[in-house]
């Protein structure tokens, strides 16, 4: 199963790491352990509340005037 990870650089340091489809959130010092430790999270909330998943998810990004 395919889910989606958002990073964001943590103001006190590290990463906080977001699972939309869940809505779990957790963090880490690095890329790696945000992402594993999200993993975690999105495993047992999933263990709890199972979910059925429409296909991979379609992540983008776009830009706006500042």
């Amino acid at each position: 199963m395919q889910l989606t990870a958002i990073l964001n650089p943590a103001p006190e340091g590290g990463y906080v790491a977001l699972n939309p489809e869940t809505g779990t959130m957790t963090q880490g010092e690095t890329v790696e352990e945000a992402v594993a430790n999200l993993r975690e999270a999105v495993q047992l909330y999933l263990e709890e509340f199972p979910m059925d998943f429409a296909g991979a998810p379609i992540v983008t990004s776009f830009d706006i005037a500042a």
